[in-house]
């Protein structure tokens, strides 16, 4: 995605007059190697700044590197909140835009009781201590909380847990191939979107296909995108992406904000007429860009956007229908 925001943008003039170039490292998964990689583009390649990073942990371990280079990551996924850095740029989902929606739709839905299962590093962590918080001050019971390491495939007693405890639903914050083996567990249990509903905060259309939309029927998810968005930007990005890497390719919540990461950076380099960080900075304030998603406004003061929230339902052909949205954006608040 980030690479067709490039092209997309050489081709109508590049930013400033110059034409981008991407230079692209992996992190493999690997923090220390996420902030070895980052030192490199930053100190070697003199980049003007770095998209990407997945995991809070990927996230954690960079900071330091781009605060002290005084350098700029865009980064493009939903975290956990309880951050703000002035050369981080936060274009996913902070807490209030994605957690809490997702519980207070749940909350309306009339669920009284929920158990936790997350994968255990921050962002699940982090996520359950404010996802208690909620449950505490809204009358409702966590009947459990488990944690597995990244990447574990074995669920045989967390799901047996999580049936006998019998909540109204399970509030989900399990990452990569985890969902996988977890939700194949889930059905082989007999637990289903009517009988114990799961609300997923990491799986989009992307990861849908690997685990399989038949383990997935109506399970719920909470982003601030789906492909099935119905605007003139939404399709004229989905029919890009697909003309570009596959017609049996999907578009995902990171995907688009990665995306439109790229053009909110371009945006704040016109505004400052510069290339250089504290410039960037000053002018980031109030940029706006009409992404796939919606209207996206950059939050000066903590770096993250405004985004809307939406609760999504997996369908059999594996998108992702809104049941549910906040209507309009939902000013960032990493602190709560």
């Amino acid at each position: 995605a980030l690479e067709m925001a490039k092209e997309e943008i050489n081709t109508t003039g590049g930013v400033l007059g110059k034409q981008l170039k991407v230079v692209a490292e992996d992190g493999a998964s690997e923090p220390t190697t996420f902030a070895e990689k980052a030192q490199k583009l930053i100190s070697s390649d003199c980049v003007a700044a770095v998209f990407g990073g997945w995991t809070s942990a990927s996230r954690k371990a960079m900071l330091p590197v781009f605060e002290g280079n005084n350098a700029l990551l865009f980064y493009p996924v939903q975290y956990e909140g309880l951050e703000s850095s002035k050369n981080i740029f936060y274009t996913g989902a902070t807490t209030n835009q994605q957690i809490i929606p997702g519980l207070d739709y749940l909350k309306e839905q009339g669920m009284k009781s929920i158990f936790l299962v997350g994968s255990d590093y921050v962002f699940p962590r982090t996520a359950n201590k404010e996802i208690k918080a909620y449950a505490a001050a809204n009358g409702m019971e966590v009947k459990g909380e488990e944690y597995t390491p990244l990447g574990s495939t074995d669920f045989a007693t967390i799901v047996n847990k999580v049936k006998a405890a019998d909540a109204d639903a399970v509030f989900n914050t399990l990452n990569g191939d985890s969902n996988v083996a977890f939700f194949k567990e889930y059905t082989n249990a007999g637990l289903t979107a009517d009988s114990m509903p799961t609300v997923s905060v990491s799986i989009a259309e992307e990861e849908v296909k690997g685990i399989g939309a038949a383990n997935l029927k109506d399970q719920l998810t909470a982003w601030n995108y789906y492909q099935t968005i119905d605007t003139p930007q939404n399709q004229k990005f989905v029919a890009a992406f697909k003309a570009k890497y596959g017609a049996d390719r999907v578009t995902s919540d990171p995907m688009e904000a990665a995306y439109t990461s790229l053009y909110l950076w371009k945006g704040m380099v016109e505004k400052a007429n510069s290339f250089g960080v504290d410039e960037v900075n000053a002018a980031a304030g109030g940029v706006t860009f009409d992404a796939p998603e919606g209207k996206v406004t950059v939050n000066g003061e903590n770096h993250h956007i405004a985004k809307t929230a939406l609760i999504g339902r997996i369908q059999p052909d594996g998108l992702i229908e809104t049941v549910w949205s906040s209507k309009k954006p939902i000013e960032p608040d990493p602190y709560l």
